[in-house]
C-alpha cells in the first residue's frame, strides 16, 4: 500500500510520491519495480511478507517467477549496502518471503510503518536513536560494537548466549531499556566472535573466556574506554567477573543481572543443569532453531506475544547458526567461576528475579555470597531476559547503584595464572632454558617474574595461553635433552613480584609433575572450554593445604 508521506529510516528516506530513495542527500537509483518492491516491504516493517503477497501488488496480473522477484531483492539491497547473510534492512524467511526489519524512524500518521498495533510487528518508535555500528580488531577477528549515550560512566554491556546488534533496536522493550541505560552512561555493546555483526569464525574456533576478555578490551580501547562498569546478562556473568578479576584496572565496577557460576549440577552446587538436561537442550536447538527456541524459560510473560515471539525467533537465528548455538551452550556449560568470585575486588552488584525460569534465583545469592562486599537484590518476576517483565524494578536498581560516588582504588592485586618450571641444570643448559623461557613466555603474552634456581616463573592474564607456554617450553627443553617439571595454577597474586598460595600451589604442582610434564590445577581446567586443550586427570594433591584435584596436560 503505498504511503503519501516520507518512510525514513537510517541513513535513508523513501519518498513513494516522488518514487525516489534518498541516502542523506543523494539520490540513489533504483528501477520502479525495485522501488515498488523496498515500498512494500518498508511500509509493512516488522511483518513477513510472502513472495506470493509481493508478486500479486509488484506484478498485478501479470504470471512472472521467483527468479524475476530474487532480482529485484538483490537490486535493493545493492542500493542499500545490505548483505543477504548479516541484513540490517531485509531479512529472507527461507521459502517463505521477506521482512524489512530495520526500525522506520518516520512515517504518516497511523500509516502501516508506524504503528506496531497495525502491523503485529515489533518495532521500535522514532524516539530510539538506533547507533552506528563499529569494528574494534581483537587479533585477526573484527568485533561489531556500538556506543551510545554520553554520561559520565562508561557501561559495558554483555549480554549471554548469542546476540546481533541490530536486532536488539528492532524489539521496543529492548530498545527502551538499552536506552534508558544509555541516558545514565556511555553504553558500549557488542556481539561476541562467530555471533552477530561480528566476524563469523568456524564453529571448532568459537570464543574461549580468555578470547572474550580480548575481545572485550579490543572494544573498550576502540572505544576510547579506559575504565567501565560492566554490565553481564546471563552467560556474560561468567565472563564480566573475570574480567574483573584479571583487569581491576579497567573495572569501574560489576553489575550481573539473572546470572550463574557454574552451569552444570555439582555436589556444592546443586541448581545446575545435569548433562542430560544440557543434552536435550541442544538437542532441541537441532530440531527447533529457527523458532522461538527457549522462550518459555527467558520469557515466560511474552511467550504469547506473536510479534515477541517471532522477533525472538530472527534474533536468534541472525545471532547464530544451530550448529554454533549449540557448541556455545556446551562450551558455556563447562565454565565454572567459582574459584574466581573470591578475587572480584570491585563494587559488585547482583540482582535476579525470584522466580527466574532459567537459572535459579539461588545462583543470584551464591554469586553474591561469595563475591566480597557484593550486593543481592532479589526481585519480583519470572522472566530470565531483563527488557522483559518490569524492567524498571532492574533499571533503577542498576541507576542507583550507578549513581554512587566511588574514589578510584589502586589496585595491587589481581587474578593471574602462575607457571613455574622445575630444571636441575648445569650452567651451560640453564643459560639455554632461561632463553627459552624468556622467549616462549613473551610470544604467550606473559610476564616473567623470577629466573630463579632451580624455579622459573611467569604470569599471564590467561590461562590457555599460560598451559601452551608451559606445553612449549617442555617440549623446546626435551628436544635440547633437558628435563622441566612444569605446574600452572590461576589465583590472587600481587601484580609487582607474585606470592602467597598461588605461588605455593604452582610450586606444589610443578614438583609433583613427571619430567617433560605440565600439571595443571582444575580452576584451570574449568576456565579454559572450548580451547581445544586436553587434559588427564591425574587425581588429588595437597595444594595450600587442601586436597585438590591436579590435571597433566595432554594436548594442545
Amino acid at each position: 500500500m503505498p504511503l503519501d508521506s516520507v518512510i525514513a529510516f537510517d541513513p535513508f528516506r523513501l519518498d513513494p510520491a516522488g518514487g525516489q530513495l534518498w541516502r542523506d542527500n543523494a539520490a540513489v537509483p533504483l528501477t520502479p519495480k525495485a522501488f515498488a518492491v523496498l515500498e512494500f516491504l518498508a511500509s509493512r516493517a516488522g511483518r513477513l511478507v510472502s513472495k506470493r503477497e509481493l508478486l500479486d501488488a509488484v506484478w498485478p496480473g501479470v504470471f512472472v517467477g521467483d527468479a524475476v522477484l530474487k532480482v529485484a531483492i538483490r537490486e535493493v539491497r545493492k542500493a542499500l549496502g545490505d548483505h543477504p547473510r548479516t541484513p540490517v534492512y531485509i531479512e529472507t524467511a527461507h521459502r517463505r518471503g521477506y521482512r524489512f526489519i530495520a526500525p522506520i524512524v518516520s512515517a504518516a500518521p497511523g500509516a502501516p510503518a508506524a504503528s506496531t498495533a497495525a502491523t503485529g510487528a515489533s518495532v521500535p518508535t522514532a524516539h530510539h536513536h538506533v547507533p552506528k555500528v563499529h569494528y574494534a580488531r581483537s587479533g585477526a577477528v573484527n568485533i561489531a560494537y556500538e556506543v551510545i549515550g554520553s554520561g559520565p560512566i562508561d557501561l559495558v554491556f554483555v549480554m549471554g548466549w548469542v546476540s546481533h546488534l541490530g536486532y536488539f533496536w528492532n524489539e521496543p522493550s529492548f530498545a527502551r531499556f538499552l536506552t534508558r541505560l544509555a541516558a545514565k552512561a556511555r553504553l558500549i555493546l557488542f556481539d561476541k566472535r562467530g555471533t552477530g555483526l561480528s566476524d563469523p569464525v568456524p564453529i571448532s574456533q568459537l570464543p574461549t573466556l580468555e578470547e572474550r576478555l580480548d575481545d572485550v578490551r579490543a572494544v573498550m580501547e576502540a572505544a576510547g574506554s579506559q575504565r567501565a562498569v560492566l554490565f553481564g546478562v546471563s552467560e556474560g556473568g561468567p565472563l564480566c567477573t573475570l574480567f574483573a578479576a584479571t583487569y581491576p584496572e579497567k573495572t569501574e565496577a560489576l553489575i550481573m543481572v539473572g546470572c550463574y557460576a557454574r552451569r552444570l549440577v555439582d555436589v556444592d552446587y546443586p541448581w545446575g543443569q545435569t548433562r542430560d538436561q544440557r543434552d536435550q537442550f541442544c538437542n532441541s536447538l537441532i530440531e527447533l532453531w529457527g523458532g522461538p527456541v527457549g522462550i518459555e524459560e527467558r520469557a515466560p510473560s511474552m511467550r504469547h506475544d506473536a510479534a515477541f515471539r517471532e522477533w525472538w525467533a530472527s534474533y536468534l537465528r541472525m545471532g547464530a547458526s544451530p550448529g554454533a548455538a549449540v557448541a556455545l551452550t556446551r562450551m558455556n556449560a563447562e565454565i565454572d567461576v567459582r574459584d574466581v568470585l573470591p578475587s572480584v575486588r570491585v563494587p559488585t552488584l547482583v540482582l535476579h528475579r525470584r522466580g527466574d525460569r532459567c537459572l535459579k534465583v539461588e545462583e543470584g545469592r551464591y554469586l553474591a555470597s561469595r563475591i566480597p562486599n557484593a550486593e543481592f537484590v532479589e526481585l519480583d518476576g519470572d522472566d530470565h531476559l531483563p527488557f522483559v517483565g518490569e524492567q524498571d524494578e532492574i533499571l533503577d536498581e542498576v541507576e542507583r547503584f550507578l549513581a554512587r560516588s566511588r574514589v578510584p582504588t589502586l589496585h595491587e592485586r589481581v587474578l593471574s595464572t602462575l607457571l613455574v618450571v622445575r630444571a636441575d641444570v648445569g650452567d651451560a643448559d640453564r643459560e639455554h632454558l632461561h632463553r627459552v623461557f624468556e622467549r616462549e613466555v613473551s610470544a604467550y603474552r606473559g610476564r616473567v617474574a623470577s629466573l630463579g634456581d632451580p624455579w622459573l616463573v611467569a604470569s599471564f592474564d590467561g590461562p590457555g595461553r599460560a598451559v601452551r607456554c608451559g606445553w612449549s617450553v617442555a617440549a623446546v627443553a626435551r628436544r635440547s635433552h633437558i628435563d622441566v617439571h612444569a605446574g600452572i595454577h590461576v589465583g590472587e597474586c600481587d601484580l609487582d613480584e607474585p606470592a602467597g598460595p598461588v605461588v605455593a600451589g604452582a610450586n606444589a604442582i610443578a614438583a609433583a609433575a613427571r619430567p617433560s610434564e605440565v600439571l595443571v590445577s582444575r580452576t584451570v581446567v574449568d576456565l579454559v572450554p572450548g580451547s581445544g586443550l586436553q587434559f588427564a586427570d591425574r587425581g588429588l594433591m595437597k595444594i595450600a593445604g587442601s586436597d585438590l584435584p591436579v590435571f597433566a596436560v595432554a594436548g594442545v
